[in-house]
Order: C-alpha cells, then structure tokens, then sequence
C-alpha cells in the first residue's frame, strides 16, 4: 500500500461509525452439530462447517475433544484449524470414505478417498497443533493378511497394494497455493500426506506418527507426486515406508501421463523411521528434476528403523530423467546405508506379470502390465551433487548399482565422512568426482568400483 492510501485508510478507520478491518469468520463445528466424544459419528456436521466457511473465506475450529468422522472435503479460500487438544479420529468403515479418481502408487485409477481432501481447489490452509487419527490398524491387519495368505502364494505380489485400498490421511489433489502446519498425523492406513498434481504447497512442522500400536505397511510418511513449488520443512517423521519421497508415475501410465516432480525444496526435517531420510523414486517415469535437500536429520536406533539415509531406486520399466539434484548438509545415526542407488528395486513389486492361471482381474491390473518399450523403460539419473555428509553407525557406506546401459551419470561427492563396518560398492557409474572423502571402515575395506 502507497503512504498516501495508507493515510487515507488511517483516517477513515478513526472516523465515526467506521467499519473495522475485515477479518476472517470463524465457523465452530459444534455450532453444526459435531461432537468430541470419540462415539458420534460427526461426517456430515463438520462438512457442513466447511461449506459454511468456504462460502465467505472464513476459519472451521473445533472444541477440545475427539471427533469421529469419515472423509472430509476442504474447498477453496477457506482455512480448517485444529487446535491443541483437537483430534479427527478416521472411522474404520471404507464406505465412509467415497471412491474418487486420483493416483496410487504411479498409476491413475479410482480409490477411496482420504480422511481429509483438498481436490482440485485453491488457497487452502491446515493448520494448529491438533492431530489427525487415521486409526490404521484394521487397514495393516487387511493388507498383511491379504499379501501373505493370498497374494504372494499366487506370484502376485505387486497387486496386492493395489487390490488392499485403504484410505490415506491428507489428499492434495491438483490444487494450488496449499499450507498444511504444525499438525500431528498418526495411523494412517497408508499414505499419510499425498501432494499429486498440484502445485505451491508447503509442507511445515508436521509430525507424523505411523508406528503407534504397530507398523503399519505402506504408511509413507510425505509423498510429493507430479508436482512443483513444494516445499517440506521443519517435519519430524516416524513412519514405516518412505518418509519423505518424490515420484512421478510408474511405467507405461507414468509415462502416458508424463508429468515430472520438481522445484522441490526439502530444508530442515528430522526422520526418526522409515525407509530412508529422503527417498527418489522408485515412480520415476515423469522424471525428477530441480531438487533441494538441505539440513536432513536421520536418527535410526536400530540398523532397521532406518536402512538408506539418501535412496535413490527406480526399475528397468519405469523411465524418466531423474537430474539436478542438490544434497547437502545432511547428518545420519545408525542408518544402515548413508547413501543408496537401485535401479532394479522390489523386484517382486516393480514387475508386474499376470499369471495365466488368473482369467478374472481388474482393468488396472492390465494398466500395471502393459508393456514398455526398453528404449524407454531405463531410467537416467544425472547431475548430483552430495555435500556435507556425516555418517556414523552405518553397516554399509554406499551400496550404489545401476545397469550398463543407463550408467550413473555426473555425481559428485564433496566433504564426506562416514563411519561403517564396510566400505561397500559402486557399479556402472560414470563422471564421478568425489572430493574430501572420508569412510572409516571396521574391516578396514576401502570403495569397490565395479
């Protein structure tokens, strides 16, 4: 605002019979009917304090308590506020959470909404220090039950994530200009924060909880998914997959959708589990491109809590140019392998194959085995640079593996110290620049290069 109109406004504002300045409206659930006590089951009360709120830009706030509910709906220009001593508990009835076309897992189909959903909207905020409760439990137990008596028995393991739908957390889905803070985000039966095709979102202070009462399987911790300007700050994470991951679609339908991940800004998390601090890909067919990590923090008790600090992984069907990656500053305890390179991850997982034995299937099974053409199905990773890496603890300092024909192009490695049991290997890499390397080994290896 220019002094004059500033004056202008002033002298206005002392006038008599003045308006005030506009401020947001607040919109309280219970004044909708939405009750904290853990047994009323609050969908419809709450929503409707949404669409009350989004109609004038206003705030939805809640009293202290624990509100059960289904799926949620936020809308544009609108702001949804859990205070201290708020908690949205997710029931654990997969009708209460309407099927909708998104993404799962790098391929476009329709699946059960999340707890909370922003879905193709703009200028949304969640914000407080409250917590979202995905109770998640009934949806591991289905999955684990799934997959072991039934999935891997008939060689169909990579279905099974796909067949098990089980509701995420948080769905951002190609929406702009989205703020989610401070939260604390528990259970989730699987993916806890998904940001897919959208764009200028910010990801800050959460706290994300995922092994309360088990580990769950899948539960990504931050899933950024064809999407740019994001930026994940301040988050401490527990989870029991990947806990902060960039993707960009898998195989033929990635490719089909080719949209890339990038202008991606990860500065100053803490990952206390998972599996690994910072994880690319292995949903790479859009491609990677313009990422920051700095300041990472990756505290592993056990060699298994955490096994990567930085992950890379992708598969020879997948695709995509994964390039201009910057890492730096990053300290790890008791992880497993600092730095990690596959590009033939989960085999089990990553290739999909029907048996001839299986007539009946869905329509996504054959999206998932529709054959890419080798020349586009490798994936290049390029233009890395690793800068300020302290390790200690580690079983294994690198454990990196590409293919001969789609080598590791152009990494560099500056100021690096790492304290393992064993030196481990690199294998089909090309330009490599590694400067102020320091691996101190128990067995007294040094890096075998292949």
């Amino acid at each position: 605002m220019t002094l004059p109109r500033l004056l202008a406004a002033l002298a206005m504002s002392a006038l008599p019979g003045a308006l005030p300045p506009a401020v947001a409206a607040e919109f309280r659930a219970a004044s909708y009917g939405a009750v904290g006590d853990a047994k009323t089951l609050n969908t419809a009360s709450i929503q409707k304090a949404i669409d009350a709120a989004a109609r004038s830009g206003g705030t939805v706030t809640f009293t202290p308590g624990i509100y059960l509910t289904g799926a949620l709906f936020l809308k544009s220009h609108m702001e949804f506020r859990l205070d201290a001593g708020v908690e949205l508990r997710g029931v654990q009835d997969l009708a209460a959470y309407p099927v909708m076309p998104t993404r799962v897992a790098g391929i476009e189909m329709k699946w059960p909404s999340a707890l909370l959903n922003v879905y193709r909207q703009t200028a949304v905020k969640i914000t407080g220090k409250g917590s979202l409760d995905g109770d998640g439990k009934i949806w591991w137990d289905q999955y684990w039950k799934l997959r072991r008596e039934e999935y891997e028995p008939k060689g169909i393991r990579w279905a099974v994530d796909y067949d098990c739908q089980r509701p995420r957390l948080i769905q951002i889905f190609d929406s702009t200009e989205i703020d989610l803070s401070g939260l604390t985000l528990k259970r989730s039966g699987f993916w806890t924060v998904h940001i897919c095709y959208s764009r200028r979102v910010t990801a800050d202070g959460l706290v994300i909880r995922n092994n309360i009462g088990g580990r769950g399987p899948s539960t990504d911790g931050i899933d950024i998914d064809s999407s740019s300007d994001v930026l994940v700050t301040h988050c401490d994470i527990e989870c029991n997959d990947d806990a902060i991951c960039l993707k960009a679609g898998r195989d033929a339908d990635g490719l089909r959708v080719n949209r890339p991940s990038e202008k991606i800004r990860i500065l100053d998390n803490t990952v206390r589990s998972g599996a690994a601090g910072v994880t690319i890909g292995s949903e790479t067919s859009g491609g990677i491109r313009d990422v920051e990590v700095k300041g990472l923090r990756v505290l592993s008790t056990l060699p298994t809590d955490v096994p990567a600090g930085i992950l890379f992984k992708s598969a020879s069907t997948r695709g995509g140019t994964i390039e201009n990656i910057r890492i730096s500053d990053v300290v790890t305890e008791g992880v497993a392998t600092p730095v990690s390179v596959t590009l033939n991850w989960n085999p089990a997982y990553s290739y999909a194959k029907i048996p001839d034995a299986i007539k009946d299937f869905p329509d996504y099974w054959r999206t998932l085995t529709e054959a890419v053409p080798p020349e586009k199905g490798m994936p290049q990773f390029r233009d890395v640079r690793v800068s300020n890496f302290k390790s200690t603890g580690a079983q294994r300092a690198f454990a990196v593996s590409s293919y001969p024909e789609a080598p590791l192009v152009d990494f560099q490695f500056t100021n690096i110290e790492i304290e393992a049991k064993t030196a481990g290997s690199i294998a089909n890499s090309k330009n490599w620049k590694m400067q102020d390397i320091r691996i101190q080994t128990a067995d007294g290896s040094t890096l075998t290069v292949k």
